[in-house]
């Protein structure tokens, strides 16, 4: 073979036997690659290359992607991990950090790092190979990264600092009109430091709270926005008088610090590091929340030289300080920003500072400094004008098309000195100014840097010149990714869930999701648990819900284990029973969907105190009902002892909902219990679960009504699960309840709709739960369409917020039961996939694909006529139990053309209650029923 090559190379004009036995060659060389796995997307911790980590023993993890479509049965069969401190090293095959040598493992998710200890602001690269089932070593992976953290709270050298002319203190709450009474300017930092010699890295670890941007010799560092991540920064001695106040006992502090690598924009001599600090969540002036200190910023740039010398550059008191020209700032007020008050080149060697004030110590706040390692809020789409007109009172009203959360750049308007740019955003509950004075020497551009605003249109006064080509809009939100694609023959479910996710997506900033992003902006627990598993079917929302639920563990009392409405607590999040669940159902909801134990490990504790908290609202009758007062009050507060939210007519039963969530969160408790082989633990929390659903069964059903009650009480109880001798009684009520009195429409607040059409398509009932879904008056999510929404509501009959994620719960029903989609308990995180579709006949074509731990998986279902086609792929490491619906009179399944009883790659089960059950391993597949 080497001989042939040769002759090749040689230029020589090979002979036929020459030519038999070249093709010979790159037919066997073509079909080892052809079926080779490789693996791809590498993550530590979620992340793809994180700048920061700060745990000792990082888990990494890949996708195996086939290199066929035609190939199946592909599964890892082993791994090796090398990890080295620097990409060449990495590339060169100098294995410095681990080399983990052949482990004969299937594992491909959250494998722990085992080499040299890491250290403190470390660089590492690492990549991975595999050997498939056939023992087939694939290529390396491309390389990847993660940056280490400061990892001991000595490493941290750089101390708090703020300004002078604000105390320690935050500013006062006030009413909203006065937002700007008690504004001050946002501060500039900056510091002149002299690098010795040739530069060969250099880290900036910084925060700034509430917001910072921080700046290397004039240009911005990085591409993030409202950073630091939202969390429960300090302590706040005040929060006892705010709203709905509660014990200021909390579990955990906690500030979230970045990393930069900002070699590339530093130089051999004099270089200026800058930061500008917003107020953020950490001094916020409005009633929703309760400040907690003035801004303070926190920067350590390590350097090291080419001689392997370092140096630090750290936030001290020798720092100059100076007001900035954005003279108003506040979450909710909004921003203003004077040009005439710019400095020139503030942050370059360019700027004389000897006029500049020196900045001055602040506490350090209580919180513990974390690696943010969750997303952070970026950029994430750019809309041009689908209108711009000029109104008869000279201002323009522009229209983006779509609601989104984030704020209008302008760019190269012009004004005269003084003139002042107002931007009037148009929502229904339209917040805070946006105001730029301009300073009238030529083309001038701005944008916001501390807040966002929500809106579709816009009106803007104060410019006489304005065309299309002067603006944009961009959406500003947490960077969780959409991946997943969900379409079908029905255009209105397509909306649906269109409206749905930018709702969503408006609503993540920070590495929390609020209720609404312009009235509350508040991380409301109810809201995230209600709506998690739809987002965890549409978002690679691992590292965001990670974050999200450490802040609720953080936000529970040490005390008594109540978890609050919102986390990080805000005075004035309301809510009740089902907002403090979240601390039980998302780590277990997490679990499912990502198969991560530790998750479980992290959250067992404060899973069991919030069960041991909610049964101090036990009842005789064994059930519960929360009658929660108010600190150092006592009457009940209703906004801590809510059932059900924004019900289409009317809510159930408080005590029917507050006792279905202690059960909900007892027998998701024991399933923990059980998952982390804590067996005395998931014994008690089973007979819990099972005492309090006897007590729910004894206490609401009405034997005369033959049902629980109305508004989603019977949904609730076949969730919960009803005794078999009442079974079809309660569905009967529920079909005449849904089909009959409400004319097939829900009567649902957003509990109950988050179980709504699921409930009612796993009880015999889908061509119900398809028709109020596909309805188009109050109450339903088409009425909302038809009225112009391009987002989801609060309410179902368009009172108060437009732009509420919350109803979101109830839309798993595309998902797992049209498209069929399902996760298995027992093999977490698609490992094994039940694909069990529940058809209707109105409903040709449904598509559904989702990136799974272990790679893509998708549904595809085509109905026509009286037969049936199925496509489905199931990525490489999982398995697929597949109910392929056939109805009574089957005459053939195939899958490609071939019976699926004679199918090599099929393994026929059975058939059963109208589906042909079968098992598959990872490949495509193409079924075909023909119905006789």
């Amino acid at each position: 073979m080497a001989g042939t090559l040769e002759k090749l190379r040689a230029g020589c004009r090979p002979d036929r036997r020459t030519l038999f036995s070249l093709g010979a060659m790159l037919f066997v060389f073509g079909n080892m690659a052809w079926g080779k796995i490789s693996p791809g997307n590498l993550r530590c911790e979620y992340m793809e290359n994180p700048a920061v980590v700060d745990t000792r023993a990082p888990r990494l993890s890949w996708i195996n992607h086939a290199s066929s479509g035609q190939e199946r049965g592909r599964s890892q069969q082993a791994y090796r991990i090398v990890v080295s401190t620097s990409k060449e090293k990495l590339q060169k095959g100098d294995y410095d950090a681990w080399d983990s040598g052949r482990q004969n493992s299937s594992v491909s998710r959250l494998v722990h790092y085992a080499g040299a200890p890491l250290k403190s602001a470390g660089d590492y690269w690492w990549r991975v190979m595999v050997w498939d089932d056939k023992d087939r070593a694939s290529d390396w992976s491309e390389p990847a990264y993660w940056g280490m953290g400061l990892l001991e709270p000595a490493d941290w050298k750089a101390r708090w600092i703020g300004v002078p002319w604000q105390g320690e203190a935050p500013r006062r709450v006030l009413s909203p009109v006065k937002y700007e009474q008690r504004q001050y300017p946002a501060p500039l930092f900056r510091k002149t430091f002299r690098a010795k010699g040739k530069i060969t890295s250099a880290k900036a670890f910084v925060t700034g709270l509430g917001y910072f941007e921080l700046y290397i010799n004039g240009e911005k560092v990085g591409d993030d926005y409202l950073v630091p991540n939202f969390t429960n920064y300090t302590v706040r001695e005040d929060i006892k008088h705010y709203g709905i106040s509660i014990d200021n006992k909390f579990r955990g502090y906690r500030v979230m610090y970045l990393a930069y690598d900002i070699t590339h924009m530093l130089r051999r001599g004099d270089n200026v590091a800058g930061a500008i600090l917003g107020n953020g969540f950490y001094d916020c002036t409005t009633g929703w929340v309760c400040s907690f200190g003035s801004p303070r910023l926190l920067c350590q740039i390590e350097i090291t030289y080419a001689d392997n010398t370092k140096e630090m550059i750290c936030t001290d008191e020798t720092w100059k300080v100076k007001e900035s020209p954005i003279v108003a700032d506040d979450v909710f007020a909004g921003e203003v920003y004077d040009a005439n008050k710019e400095t020139d080149g503030w942050c370059t060697t360019s700027c004389d500072d000897a006029d500049w004030s020196r900045a001055v110590y602040r506490n350090a706040p209580v919180g513990t400094l974390t690696a943010n390692t969750a997303p952070t809020d970026k950029i994430t789409e750019v809309l041009e004008p689908v209108s711009l007109k000029k109104l008869d009172n000279g201002t323009y009203e522009v229209d983006f098309g779509k609601e989104i959360s984030g704020w209008i750049r302008f760019k190269d308007i012009k004004g005269n000195k003084g003139d002042t740019l107002d931007v009037k955003y148009i929502c229904e509950s339209p917040l805070g100014v946006y105001r730029y004075i301009f300073k009238g020497t030529g083309k001038e551009s701005y944008a916001p840097r501390f807040t966002w605003y929500v809106f579709r249109k816009a009106v803007i006064s104060g410019v006489h010149d304005l065309s299309e080509k002067n603006m944009t809009a961009e959406a500003v939100n947490t960077d969780v990714p959409i991946d997943a694609e969900f379409r079908t023959s029905n255009p209105l479910f397509n909306k649906i869930n269109q409206i749905w996710r930018q709702s969503q997506l408006d609503n993540m900033h920070g590495g929390i999701a609020s209720d609404c992003p312009h009235r509350e902006r508040a991380p409301y627990t109810g809201d995230a648990q209600v709506v998690c598993t739809t987002v965890m079917h549409n978002f690679d929302a691992a590292a965001f819900y990670q974050k999200w639920i450490r802040d609720m563990r953080d936000a529970q009392n040490i005390e008594t284990g109540y978890v609050p409405n919102g986390a990080p607590w805000q005075p004035g999040c309301g809510g009740g029973v089902p907002w403090g669940a979240a601390m039980n159902i998302m780590p277990w909801e997490f679990y499912l969907h990502y198969g991560d134990k530790k998750i479980l490990e992290d959250n067992y504790f404060a899973m069991k105190e919030q069960v041991r908290y909610m049964l101090t609202w036990l009842t005789p009758d064994s059930t519960m009902l929360a009658q929660r007062a108010n600190l150092n009050a006592t009457q009940p507060n209703y906004w801590l002892n809510l059932g059900d939210w924004a019900p289409a007519f009317d809510i159930p039963s408080v005590e029917l909902v507050h006792t279905f969530y202690l059960w909900r969160c007892a027998d998701f408790t024991a399933k923990a219990a059980r998952v982390m082989g804590l067996q005395d633990d998931a014994r008690y929390y089973s007979v819990l679960a099972g005492n309090v659903k006897k007590a729910f069964n004894k206490k609401f059903y009405n034997p005369e009504t033959r049902s629980y009650g109305d508004f989603g009480s019977n949904i609730f109880a076949l969730v919960l699960g009803v005794p078999d001798d009442r079974y079809d009684d309660v569905v009967a009520t529920l079909k005449h309840e849904i089909s009959v009195k409400y004319d097939n429409h829900l009567n649902t607040g957003i509990f109950g709709t988050q179980f709504f059409f699921e409930t009612l398509a796993l009880n015999g009932l889908n061509d119900i739960a398809y028709n109020a879904m596909n309805q188009e008056d109050f109450p339903s999510f088409g009425n909302w369409i038809k009225q112009g929404a391009t987002v989801t509501w609060e309410k179902w009959n368009g009172a108060d917020s437009r732009n509420h994620p919350m109803f979101g719960g109830g839309l798993t029903w595309f998902y797992r039961i049209l498209a069929g989609v399902n996760v298995d308990a027992e093999r977490p995180a698609y490992e094994h996939i039940i694909i069990k579709p529940i058809l209707d006949k109105r409903l040709p074509e449904v598509y559904y694909s989702h990136m799974t731990p272990y790679g893509e998986v998708v549904s595809e279902i085509r109905q026509t006529g009286r037969n049936l086609e199925m496509n489905v792929t199931v990525p490489v490491g999982s398995t697929a139990t597949i109910y392929i619906p056939v109805g009574g009179n089957t005459s053939e399944v195939t899958e490609s053309g071939i019976s699926v009883r004679d199918s090599k790659d099929v393994r026929f089960e059975r058939i059963q209650d109208g589906n042909c059950i079968v098992r598959v391993p990872q490949g495509k597949y193409k079924f075909k029923v023909d119905n006789q």
